[in-house]
């Protein structure tokens, strides 16, 4: 996938907070994303994130 950092990922399931969006932080072998509602940082497998990628919102 062409997932670059300060994209917008619109996940296929919500944060526990509600939100559905997520800023990416860092990518690597893990991604480091922030939930847009709560501001609370997740580091997830790059498999796991790709998986649940519903929608990349980038802002050029």
């Amino acid at each position: 996938m062409n997932v670059r950092t300060g994209d917008i990922l619109l996940m296929k399931k919500k944060h526990p907070c509600g939100c559905s969006e997520f800023s990416v932080l860092r990518i690597g072998a893990d991604f480091r994303i922030k939930c847009n509602g709560c501001g609370r940082e997740i580091m997830l497998e790059r498999v796991k994130v790709e998986k649940n990628i519903k929608k990349i919102i980038r802002e050029e």
